[in-house]
């Protein structure tokens, strides 16, 4: 029986999981920004890396096993991965009900998250110079300009789901970018959304193995430019998440609506507006942003002994 530490760490790093699947289902929050404040962020990148590692593949081709299982951290991955994908299953419903009847709630929430995410990952920079500046204002300005575009009509290819996967998984990494938002400007939100509540598994297989080659080959690109470039990386990842706040913001106006696969009416264009009145529900908007805003600060001070 392992030790209750042991248990314990693992139970710890499952709830992470959930916290970055959590985010993963809301079109705008990345799972990437809750691995960054959750302090996983590079050992994240790290274990993904070497699933793509050509030391892997020799190790597999001469059939040494055990030293392949032992090169890779697979009791991480699985972990968290679990956790990631319990979030998913369990509140994929509940998120796909809220952003059409109580969106604003949603938004609140998260729009504080990830505000306090910028506040947080900031200190992460060791040394902040001009090309750290730089990197910031140009990852913010193309995370804004990114959750401003407009959804677009695209097919329901086999081929296009894998690369739907793909690209989604590569976003779900990125702090500040979205994966679901991703799927939602390819025009494959509602159709991987309504898979995952309707166990439509010739859907979910082709969106996942797009998702796996994606999320392997990108890992390495983002272990080496972490590697090699650090304190610009996070700068630029800093200012995504700064840019997205864009598209988080809980109070909107809609422009333009589409039918979701229920028929129903969901916004596809919004521009965002200040509340002209403090109603109930304004009020209830903003306790829940300070109450995402003190979420993150609390994890972040909690994770500092760990971290040190």
């Amino acid at each position: 029986m392992p030790p209750a530490s042991a248990i314990r760490s693992s139970v710890v790093l499952a709830a992470k999981g959930f916290a970055m699947g959590s985010a993963d289902v809301v079109p705008g929050v990345s799972g990437g920004t809750m691995a960054f404040i959750l302090g996983i962020y590079q050992q994240l990148i790290d274990a993904i890396h070497r699933l793509g590692d050509p030391e892997l593949f020799r190790l597999i081709a001469g059939f040494r096993v055990r030293d392949a299982i032992n090169y890779v951290p697979w009791r991480f991955l699985l972990t968290l991965g679990s956790g990631i994908l319990l979030a998913i299953l369990t509140l994929a419903r509940f998120i796909e009900v809220w952003l059409v009847e109580r969106p604003s709630l949603l938004w609140g929430f998260f729009f504080g998250l990830v505000a306090a995410s910028v506040v947080v990952v900031f200190k992460r920079v060791r040394h902040w110079s001009a090309d750290r500046w730089v990197a910031l204002v140009l990852g913010a300005i193309s995370a804004f300009l990114i959750v401003g575009l407009v959804p677009a009509n695209t097919p329901s290819s086999w081929w296009f789901l894998l690369l739907s996967g793909a690209l989604a998984i590569c976003a779900m990494i990125l702090p500040g970018i979205s994966g679901s938002f991703i799927l939602l400007l390819l025009g494959k939100y509602q159709t991987v959304l309504g898979a995952v509540n309707d166990r439509d598994l010739a859907i979910i297989a082709l969106v996942g193995t797009g998702a796996i080659v994606g999320i392997v080959t990108f890992a390495r690109f983002l272990h080496w430019i972490l590697g090699r470039f650090h304190d610009v990386t996070v700068a630029a990842l800093i200012g995504f998440m700064a840019g997205s706040l864009r598209k988080i913001w809980p109070w909107k106006e809609t422009l333009e609506t589409a039918l979701d696969r229920h028929g129903e009416l969901f916004p596809v264009r919004q521009i965002n507006i200040v509340p002209a009145d403090w109603t109930p529900e304004v009020l209830t908007v903003l306790g829940l942003a300070i109450l995402g805003f003190i979420a993150v600060v609390t994890l972040d001070r909690l994770a500092q002994p760990a971290a040190t």
